[in-house]
């Protein structure tokens, strides 16, 4: 495993370099945010300099106004998971921004087609699900992006500033940091030095235009319907938001940051049964804190613990996390009512687990929502 200081350049460089002329593929979490895509976009660049090509794959759907504007304006090719791929056509497999643990489709085709893991470039809690041939995860960072800014100001690519493709990933990445960090307010010293570098090659008014996408008016429902459900106790507001569209998944983080920015609330938690693929329902979940001695990826795992394999049901970084649920075999089924009833149960299961997390007993919480 790399450290987190400089040796991980010439390791990359050393992976790649005994790789030239293989086909690539970049693993993205199901549902990719700023910091993965523009960090499997500066792998991509990286790759092409030893002649390795790379295809960006992931499942879910890109629905955040900020990532359907990142990939659009900056050209950025992204290939929808489809099991009928040619999965036998990539030599070697790496990870970006996740361990695959929320990549497991992509992940269980790989291992069948039998592509090796060649590395994991991540900045949170080690998940243990990989066996990679070079790791660098750095949990000091606020996000990938900044790995990646690295290997770019130690050489992995000459950046040139009249290269139309150099200052899209300097675009890229730079709205990645800032994304994945609040704002740059849960940055370390690592994320504002990579941000500083990448200040010279990247593009101002492009990422003006990415940072300036405004809430859908679906969002906007979504975060009225959070304030009417939501719970507060502890100085935590936990919010069931019902079931949502999977298009509408990204929803969910935006309504916990929302939250979060509330007086007298330090952690944000909110949820809710997202339908996706042949009506496949999953409970989706996102934490946001500020309290700096709260550890999402500690909160989570011991709140939800493991599924039958044995695999977290989720897990988190410094200020964010967040837990995937299946439903199993209570997914679908028809009418309003018995969705209505199907969530009721879950809203609550959910909760106690929560509470029970948060140390508060169940008669001590609040019988009503907030006002």
């Amino acid at each position: 495993m790399a450290s987190e200081d400089n040796r991980s350049q010439p390791k990359m460089a050393e992976i790649l370099d005994a790789h030239r002329g293989e086909n690539h593929i970049i693993v993205l979490q199901d549902y990719p945010d700023p910091d993965a895509i523009s960090s499997a976009f500066a792998h991509q660049l990286i790759s092409a300099g030893f002649d390795i090509r790379c295809d960006i794959v992931y499942t879910g759907k890109i629905s955040h106004p900020q990532n359907i504007a990142l990939v659009k304006l900056l050209g950025i090719e992204l290939v929808r998971f489809d099991s009928s791929l040619d999965w036998k056509r990539y030599a070697g497999a790496v990870y970006v921004d996740n361990q695959g643990t929320t990549a497991e489709e992509i992940v269980t085709q790989l291992e069948e087609a039998g592509v090796a893991a060649l590395a994991v470039v991540d900045h949170h809690e080690l998940q243990q699900r990989l066996e990679p041939v070079f790791t660098d995860i750095r949990k000091t960072y606020g996000a990938t992006a900044s790995i990646y800014a690295e290997y770019l100001e130690q050489g992995l690519v000459q950046m040139d500033k009249s290269r139309k493709e150099h200052v899209m990933v300097a675009t890229a990445l730079t709205h990645g940091i800032i994304t994945d960090t609040n704002g740059l307010t849960g940055a370390g010293a690592k994320d504002f030095n990579a941000a500083a570098f990448l200040s010279g090659f990247r593009d101002a008014d492009l990422l003006q235009q990415l940072m300036n996408q405004s809430r859908s008016k679906k969002t906007m429902e979504i975060i009225h319907r959070a304030l009417e459900n939501r719970v507060t106790v502890e100085s935590f507001s936990i919010a069931g938001i019902g079931q949502l569209r999977a298009e509408d998944r990204d929803v969910i983080p935006q309504v916990s940051d929302f939250l979060v920015s509330e007086e007298n609330i330090h952690t944000a938690i909110v949820f809710g049964i997202v339908t996706g693929n042949e009506r496949v329902e999953e409970i989706i979940g996102s934490l946001r804190t500020t309290k700096i001695t709260l550890d999402p990826d500690e909160f989570i795992k011991d709140a939800f613990g493991k599924d039958a394999a044995g695999s977290y049901y989720g897990g988190g970084k410094a200020s964010a996390g967040g837990f995937k649920i299946p439903i199993g075999f209570l997914s679908g089924g028809e009418g309003e009512a018995r969705g209505e009833k199907k969530w009721q149960v879950f809203d609550e299961q959910i909760k106690q687990k929560l509470f029970a997390k948060i140390g508060v007993k169940e008669h001590e919480t609040p019988l009503a929502k907030s006002p």
